[in-house]
């Protein structure tokens, strides 16, 4: 299993708000869980890992790659951090295909063409996420559940080290959700990388969790290990606190 780091801090400041995130987790598990209410810094600390948000103080490694530390000014550049990154509305572009939201990180230039490999790649991810059907429709034309399938196929296609997704079953129905958990399991389970996950919803905790890192208004509070997915109840006050707080 591969070791996440992240320690890291970031003042933002508004007009008519002051908002300090200071964080610090260690995990080796498959599912990492970023769990609190909205506004308390886990969508902030995902930007930090995939390089979209530069911290002011702090270090964040996967493995043994070390992609930001500000003792060292070490900052490696969003594309070449080898992440999967899936925000909360999924980010696809309207006027692309499904073949083409999916096969769009393939080349650093637009539009095509693709090499004979990329294309046979595609196609592959494709056939894994059951999308060859799909794969001349728009995303207008296709569901919430399969505009998920899209996304999570084009941040895994090129094969990332880690997979950051941020509450990624929000905006879908209950019945939806559950089964998207499941499938979310199968596909870490076939491409074999640890993911973070953000939510605020207890369910995906119990489904999910490997180990639970809780928010609470720009800090960590407690951290709960498991053993498995689904391992976790959410017996706060039995858990154990994270380093530095107190009851």
């Amino acid at each position: 299993m591969m070791k996440i780091l992240v320690n890291i801090k970031k003042r933002l400041v508004s007009r008519h708000r002051l908002f300090c995130l200071d964080v610090s987790f260690v995990a080796d598990q498959d599912f990492i869980v970023l769990f609190g209410p909205s506004g308390s810094g886990k969508s902030l600390t995902l930007q930090a890992v995939a390089g979209l948000v530069r911290p002011d103080a702090g270090r964040i490694a996967v493995g043994t790659r070390v992609l930001f530390d500000s003792d060292s000014r070490t900052d490696i550049p969003p594309r070449r951090r080898d992440i999967g990154y899936v925000p909360q509305d999924y980010a696809l572009f309207p006027h692309l295909t499904v073949a083409g939201n999916v096969g769009f990180g393939l080349t650093p230039g637009w539009p095509w063409p693709w090499t004979r490999a990329q294309k046979q790649r595609l196609e592959e991810i494709l056939e894994i996420f059951e999308l060859r059907p799909l794969r001349d429709s728009l995303p207008r034309e296709i569901s919430g559940g399969q505009r998920q399938r899209v996304a999570l196929a084009r941040a895994l296609l090129r094969h990332p080290r880690l997979l950051l997704l941020d509450e990624p079953f929000a905006a879908l129905d209950t019945p939806l959700r559950a089964r998207l958990r499941q499938e979310l399991l199968k596909v870490q389970a076939h491409f074999q990388i640890p993911v973070i996950v953000i939510t605020h919803d207890p369910e995906d905790v119990a489904a999910l969790s490997q180990t639970l890192v809780c928010y609470d208004a720009g800090r960590v509070s407690r951290i709960m290990p498991a053993d498995r997915p689904g391992g976790l109840g959410l017996d706060f006050a039995a858990a154990p606190l994270a380093p530095g707080v107190s009851h």
